[in-house]
């Protein structure tokens, strides 16, 4: 009598049980990482335009408490920053999370982020300079 060749029920239904439990594991170490990426990057926006508001004011001798978001002061600003704009109307730089927005603020004022501002997620906490 001749053997078949190939793989059980048994054999392949401990085998995608196996590849389930490692999917289990992962993909929440995954969106984790995603969500802290994300945040770091928005930091980094953050820590970026202060120094684009303080280089500003420096040139432009402006002093504190100067509207750095004004619609004449915000264009000037970006020319600070390297991280320009690639949305219309070159408003700045744009946050991952949701094409959220920043508020650049007054001089001597830290620069904020609209998910930080809404406070509505959990990652809301990570989108604001340390």
């Amino acid at each position: 009598m001749k053997k078949q060749k190939g793989f059980t029920l048994v054999e392949i239904m401990i085998v995608v049980a196996i590849i389930g439990l490692l999917a289990a594991i992962a993909i929440p170490s995954f969106m984790k990482a995603r969500t802290t990426s994300q945040a770091k990057a928005c930091v980094n926006n953050l820590r970026q335009i202060e120094s684009g508001k303080e280089q500003w004011a420096l040139a432009a001798g402006m002093g504190v408490g100067t509207d750095a978001d004004s619609t004449t002061n915000r264009p000037a600003v970006n020319s600070y920053l390297k991280l320009q704009a690639t949305g219309p109307g070159t408003n700045g730089p744009v946050c991952a999370v949701a094409n959220a927005t920043y508020n650049y603020r007054a001089i001597g004022t830290n620069a904020t982020c609209s998910v930080a501002s809404n406070g509505t997620t959990e990652a809301s906490a990570f989108h604001i300079l340390p």
